[in-house]
């Protein structure tokens, strides 16, 4: 029997496209189950540089894009493709643009105790529905509690900046891979998706993967 097939999906959780490209991996993996593929969270962060404690999410948005109209019209884009997807996007009540950092280390703690996707689900559904700060160690800690990680352990290696440092390689890692947007798949190591594409053209990259050599 043939391996299971690795599927690495570079992302951010502040990054919507992301929310619907994380989605959208999933349905193309489950109309593949011969492939017995593993979805792999790999870090990248949007803005490596916002403070720990966030930034007014507003007035960041006003900085880095001049055209308020033309935001609009992403966002009321991304609301229209979300809802396709199951996806309930509500820019209007978030608040905060996190430092993901902290977010990606609790995903990775979660793929490690096998509750990866709960963990990406709820951090998605906390910022882009619910308006919750993702950056907020207490936040973090109740979405790791919802997902059966233990709440105090997953506090302390916040305080302690448990990996934090690995992230950040992981991040430079990506960068320096080529990766400048995401979300970014690839899958087997061989072939990759750029972008929230459909479904049909993530099994068409996930087809072309498996008869791919090794």
């Amino acid at each position: 029997m043939a391996s299971p097939m690795i599927v690495d999906v570079v992302a951010d959780v502040v990054c919507p496209w992301c929310y619907l490209g994380w989605r959208r991996v999933k349905a193309a993996v489950a109309l593949r189950p011969d492939y017995r593929a593993q979805i792999v969270w790999r870090p990248y962060q949007l803005d490596p540089s916002i403070p720990e404690s966030g930034a007014d999410r507003r007035a960041y948005l006003a900085a880095k894009f001049k055209d308020p109209a033309r935001l609009m019209q992403v966002h009321e884009a991304l609301v229209s493709g979300g809802a396709e997807d199951g996806i309930t996007f509500r820019f209007e009540i978030i608040e905060k643009a996190p430092n993901t950092n902290a977010a990606h280390r609790l995903i990775r703690w979660a793929h490690g105790a096998g509750v990866q996707d709960m963990v990406v689900e709820g951090l998605f559904a906390a910022y882009f529905t619910e308006g919750r700060d993702i950056g907020d160690p207490m936040v973090l800690a109740d979405i790791a509690a919802v997902a059966g990680m233990e709440r105090l352990t997953v506090l302390q290696l916040l305080s302690e900046e448990a990996d934090k440092d690995a992230v950040t390689r992981e991040h430079a890692m990506a960068v320096q891979g080529g990766v400048t947007g995401v979300p970014f798949a690839i899958f087997g190591g061989k072939v990759a998706v750029v972008g929230a594409e459909a479904p049909e053209q993530i099994l068409k990259a996930m087809d072309q993967a498996a008869k791919s050599p090794a």
